[in-house]
């Protein structure tokens, strides 16, 4: 729970509604060129992600310890995040800024798969449901402080002033946007202290046996070759399990449309809406009180009547969504002609985003529950391994496909479409999901 409320920031503020917003409009300062370009970190950060995610699971599933992996993983979302202070308006280092943005985006990734595989240890598989709920809304609660922390104390208004109308704290310049771009070393601050408790208290590797005979023996050429060996039977097991393989396929596509609704939602509202900081701040705390809320009744509901239920139920909203959103401008609302000046289209776009952070949490919360439930039992890093290989084996291809039709039509509106897509194939794929998985896995 202290790991979802240690990294949420990271989603939150950096991705959605502060610094990738910032990005496109001041660092770029080209909205259609700084989405395209946001697009593409997004595309080569996914496709390193899918690359390793599923060998990761071997190495840590078959290594005495899993700490070290964690500090690793810590380390890079913290150095990431701090450089993020560099990005100060038309910055000529946008390439190193979309770098370091990256490196800590991989970071928070590979350490949520080691932290997603400690999920069925942490109590009776029939209460896992409500527990990823509500560590994933104890996180979300973490983003709405951290969020609010931000815009009332840093993050500059139009007039210079933070939305308590004061100046930046620490004497920082509104002029040269160092209130906004303080965001980067906040989240690497607030990271490395809320990680403490987790770094006191958990104990992974008392949470599981290790095989001895897969475990970190014998000289390098041994230990690279079980590895793979046991990469391969990973695989081996998907092709087995039609339920594994279309789940794994189905989450594929719909958490790759939400990925891309999370990054390019801020983006969309302060391109195509003209939103500011402090409207994309307080759009962002009313998401993730709705996120809280959504996802609480979620768990409760992912343990009554299993996760897949939860997810279909929520693929539908996401899909819904991305539709008002594509039909939405200052001119038209579901593509009906609105009068110039109108609240129509800000009032559409609140709404979406209270829905999108309803069915984010959610989601996510009963997908990993949903992973538990089909993954072969006790090898739960190679099992989150492979889902974070789903997750990003096409992970690259929402912002892809955003920047490509982005660059095609110099329209922003138009360049969101392609996630209704991808979440259309992700609740088609999961028809063949079965609600309590292969039993032939585990035999």
């Amino acid at each position: 729970m202290f790991f979802d409320w240690a990294s949420q920031p990271y989603h939150t503020l950096l991705i959605t509604f502060i610094f990738g917003p910032y990005f496109v409009a001041e660092v770029m300062n080209d909205p259609v060129l700084g989405q395209e370009y946001w697009g593409w970190m997004l595309t080569i950060s996914g496709i390193l992600i899918a690359l390793f995610a599923p060998v990761l699971g071997s190495v840590v599933d078959n290594r005495p310890s899993k700490n070290p992996w964690m500090i690793l993983f810590s380390l890079m979302i913290i150095v990431g995040s701090a450089y993020l202070w560099l990005a100060v308006p038309n910055s000529s280092q946008v390439v190193l800024i979309l770098l370091f943005f990256g490196i800590g985006l991989m970071g928070i990734e590979f350490a949520t798969i080691i932290t997603n595989s400690m999920l069925p240890d942490l109590g009776p598989k029939r209460d896992v449901g409500q527990i990823s709920g509500n560590g994933w809304a104890f996180g979300y609660l973490g983003g709405i402080i951290a969020l609010a922390i931000m815009m009332l104390f840093f993050a500059e208004t139009e007039t210079g002033k933070t939305y308590l109308n004061i100046d930046p704290l620490f004497g920082l310049n509104p002029e040269n946007r160092e209130g906004t771009r303080f965001v980067g070393p906040f989240c690497a601050f607030w990271y490395l202290i809320f990680m403490i408790p987790f770094f006191m208290w958990v104990r992974p590797d008392k949470m599981r046996v290790i095989d001895d005979t897969k475990s970190n023996k014998g000289n390098l050429y041994q230990v690279v070759s079980a590895d793979l060996k046991t990469i391969l039977t990973n695989f081996s097991n998907v092709a087995k399990s039609r339920s594994l393989a279309a789940y794994l396929l189905s989450s594929m596509f719909y958490r790759d449309a939400l990925a891309g609704i999370f990054a390019f939602g801020g983006i969309y509202a302060a391109g195509v809406l003209g939103w500011s900081i402090t409207q994309l701040g307080i759009f962002g705390i009313l998401a993730l009180v709705f996120g809280i809320i959504a996802t609480i009744i979620g768990g409760y509901y992912d343990k009554k009547i299993g996760p897949k239920i939860v997810i279909l139920i929520s693929i539908i909203v996401l899909i819904l969504t991305g539709l008002i959103i594509l039909s939405t401008s200052l001119e038209e609302v579901l593509f009906i002609p609105v009068k110039e000046g109108s609240s129509l289209p800000h009032i559409s776009f609140w709404i979406c985003g209270c829905l999108i952070g309803a069915v984010g949490g959610t989601l996510q919360a009963s997908s990993r529950t949903m992973m538990v439930i089909q993954a072969i039992k006790g090898r739960y890093t190679e099992a989150f391994g492979l889902y974070a290989l789903a997750g990003k084996a096409t992970s690259f291809l929402a912002p892809f496909l955003i920047a490509v039709v982005t660059n095609i039509s110099g329209d922003q509106r138009l360049g969101i479409s392609p996630v209704i897509l991808l979440a259309l194939i992700g609740l088609i794929l999961l028809y063949w999901v079965k609600p309590d998985g292969d039993e032939n896995l585990n035999t």
